[in-house]
Parts: C-alpha cells; structure tokens; sequence
C-alpha cells in the first residue's frame, strides 16, 4: 500500500486578539527569522480541534481526557445496571486499577472524587466495556482480569484518541502514536504586542447622585493582530493502524480536514469578537513525508499587503522545494475567498471547502483500498 501523508497549510488573519496566553496573560510569542512573531501553541489549535469533532462525528466516535476515570466508568455501570449503583465506585476503581492505572484515594471522601495522577484519553466505546469486565467481575465474585481489562483499553480506539495519541506514564504498552501533529501557528511578519487600558463602572454607584462617577474597577489586557501561519499534518496509514478501519479513517480525515480550517481557540474571544476564517487553505497528499512550509516566511511579510504576500511566498517556497528536492504532490487542493489565492492553483486544484474535504476523503479512501 502506497505512504499517504496529509499537510494542511492554512494562512488565516486575526484582529486584535488574545488567543493564547501565557502565565503572565500576555499573548504567546516566539523569535523567528531574527524578529518577534505572534505564537498560538500546538495544544491551544488541538484543543479546539477537538472540540469542533462535536459537530461532525458522533459521540461514540470520540474519547474523554480525564482524571475522574474511577467516576466515568461508575456511571457507566449504573447505567447498564442499576442495581449496582451503591458497588458501581469500588468496581470502576478495580477495573482501572486492572489497566495498570493507579487510583489515589480522595482527600475528602465525602465531597472530592477519587482521580487518577494525571489525564487519561479513553474512548467512549473503551470506557463502556470496561465498565462491562467491571459488571462482569461483580456477577461471578472473580477479580477483573488484567489481561482482558489491558486488551480492552487498547482496542476500539476514538478519533480523537487515534489522531493525537495517548501516553499513559505507568504503562508505556497503553500508549497510542498520535498520527496528526500540529505545528505552532506563528505570525508571517514581525509582532509588538499592545495594551487595552480599561475601566469599568459600578453601575449602583454612577446612579447615585452623591456619589462620584469613578470606575468600578481598572485593568489592562495585552493583544496583538497578526496574519498567521498554520500547519499539521496527519500520517494516514498510521491512523489506519490505530483505528483498523477503512472506512473510519476515511471519517477521521475527513473530521480532522474540517475542524482543523475552520476551529479557533477561544481564549479571550469575549473580549475580543475575533473570530475569522483563513484567507487560503491548501491541503497538499505526499507519499513521501511531511512538509512543513513555514520557511516562505523567515524573512518577515513587510506591512503592505500582508495577505496577497504571504499566499503568493507559500506559492513560490512550495514550487521551489518541490523542484528542489524532486517532490511530486500525490494530488493537492486550494480554498480562499477572492483572486488572491490564485499564485496557489499552480499546482493545486481550486475549489471550496466542502469540495475539497470530499476529494480527500475520496483519494485517501482510493489509496486504502
């Protein structure tokens, strides 16, 4: 079977905004290219990702990142057997205990929920059958089954959980290979982030004649504006092999494709409205290995026209490597509104977002079979 590699390039503009902070509330940044870039982190991009797989798969296909596994399987099993509902903590306890996770005991047993040592990914479909072995355990009197218990926590495997991985630090035999990875987005051109002074007023207080009209309370809130550059990636032969279903990778692909171009992570988006669409999106299917074109953009995009710039640099540094290194595009796809994305159709085809995720899952569909 033919390598099938997906890179998704996406040059998306924001207004002022503060996306993605850091432990100080400033807007993330890095140094690229000897200047300073707006920077919005892998995690934030995945995490909205994730969150937009809400509206496009089911429930069942997607997984829970949790500590409360304990509490997770324990409503399961009252809801496949009520009778169980007073046994059902201690019997989820044992059947995560079987998969090699250990449980800490709370430390209020009245109000605080017992919670594994750090976040476990689990699919929906993972966590009904152990809630299942725990049901199964509590019928016949036998103790959960390690080896069983192990072997249903490694099948079944969510979207989700397939395409970002699993790392489960007491037992490495439970980790799953992300086959997506998500680069940090980072500005085209140079950034200085700028301070919104604000006030706001104690409404009580302004209404009393006798009082003065002063402000309820001060503040400032960091920002920046930047057009950015997005990139991930999906290894869709690995996906297959983490979710061992055609038709399911297919799906997969098809989610990611979409929620990956249109999600945004939220973070002070209340403040700021700043939610956008990308100005281009170009999804390029390599047989040969992922590739990352954020070298168009180590000599920062001037001022002037940043967007129309920015598409017409990815165009060039994509055809130069291309030549460069003899990498021939197995097929490649271009979406944006407007003319300017048009230096793109050189060597990808045009056509809107629903088209294009169509013709993807289309191809990728071909390759598998």
């Amino acid at each position: 079977m033919p390598r099938s590699i997906l890179d998704v390039h996406v040059l998306q503009t924001v207004p002022p905004s503060n996306l993605n902070r850091d432990d100080t509330g400033s807007p993330k940044t890095a140094r690229f290219g000897g200047v300073t870039r707006s920077r919005v982190s892998s995690q934030a991009w995945k995490r909205a990702t994730r969150t937009a797989f809400r509206g496009t798969l089911d429930d069942t296909e997607l997984g829970v990142r949790s500590k409360r596994l304990a509490e997770l399987i324990g409503e399961r099993i009252v809801g496949l057997d009520e009778s169980l509902e007073d046994s059902a903590h201690d019997l989820a306890v044992k059947a995560v205990e079987a998969i090699g996770i250990k449980i800490a005991p709370p430390k209020n047993r009245k109000t605080d929920p017992a919670e594994s040592g750090y976040l476990v990914f689990l699919s929906h479909h993972q966590i009904t059958a152990l809630a299942e072995l725990a049901i199964e355990s509590a019928r016949t009197g036998a103790p959960v089954d390690r080896k069983i218990a192990k072997a249903r926590a490694k099948a079944d495997h969510s979207v989700d959980v397939a395409l970002f991985g699993r790392m489960i630090a007491d037992d490495a035999d439970l980790n799953v290979d992300a086959a997506a990875q998500v680069a940090h987005a980072i500005s085209v051109h140079a950034v200085a982030n700028e301070y919104d002074y604000f006030t706001a007023v104690d409404d009580h207080k302004n209404a009393d004649a006798e009082e003065d009209a002063g402000a309820g309370m001060i503040g400032t809130v960091e920002f920046n504006s930047a057009t950015l550059y997005r990139y991930a990636t999906v290894d869709v032969d690995r996906l297959r092999d983490n979710l061992g279903d055609d038709k399911a990778t297919r799906r997969a692909v098809e989610a990611f494709l979409r929620a990956f171009v249109t999600s945004m992570p939220t973070g002070k988006q209340n403040t700021f409205a700043n939610r956008t669409l990308p100005d281009a999106v170009l999804v390029v299917l390599r047989d040969s290995q992922p590739i990352n074109l954020v070298g168009a953009f180590e000599e920062p995009v001037g001022d002037d026209g940043r967007v129309p710039t920015a598409i017409t640099r990815l165009a060039t540094h994509a055809a130069e490597l291309h030549k460069a290194y003899d990498e021939a595009p197995v097929a490649a796809w271009v979406s944006g509104p407007g003319s300017r994305v048009d230096p793109l159709e050189a060597f990808a085809t045009r056509s809107d977002l629903a088209a294009t995720v169509t013709a993807v899952g289309d191809t990728v569909d071909a390759r598998l079979s």
